[in-house]
């Protein structure tokens, strides 16, 4: 969702064990570049059935949110003002089936690994690195800080 410039986005850490599910995106704005599942918030809608939609359009897996990273505030590479909203989950049900037009591939690897990526194979690398550093060192925060919208 755009809002005066501003993009509202939220983005999931999938873990299976050891290991987070990252993708490889197949958009104008960011080819060929890794990232976690993530898109915008659409309209009205609340940020975490946001998250878990958006895990499912872009990668088949149903996942409840576990904890958040936090929320970040940055310029993305196509100049917006980007609010990103991270989540942690786990993978509830669904099958792992990447969706073609946006995503080209997907794998998954340890978080510290994600670390030594380049920053040329990340999507607004500056951002991944600050979730990754979030994710090695375990700084997670209750989803209950997110508090389901009212209508």
């Amino acid at each position: 969702m755009a809002q005066d410039g501003i993009v509202l986005v939220v983005s999931v850490s999938i873990f299976k064990d050891e290991e987070v599910l990252i993708i490889k995106e197949n958009k104008p704005s960011a080819l060929n570049k890794w990232n976690f599942p993530s898109g915008r918030i659409e309209s009205g809608e609340d940020v975490l059935y946001a998250a878990k939609r958006e895990v499912k359009e872009e990668t088949g897996l149903d996942v409840e949110l576990t904890s958040s990273t936090g929320i970040y505030n940055f310029i993305s590479s196509a100049e917006s003002q980007v609010i990103l909203f991270h989540f942690t989950g786990k993978v509830t049900g669904g099958s792992l089936i990447i969706e073609e037009d946006e995503i080209i591939d997907n794998k998954w690897v340890k978080v510290n690994d994600l670390a030594d990526f380049d920053n040329k194979e990340l999507r607004d690398p500056s951002v991944i690195k600050q979730i990754v550093n979030n994710l090695v060192h375990k700084n997670f925060y209750s989803i209950n800080i997110f508090n389901q919208q009212i209508r």
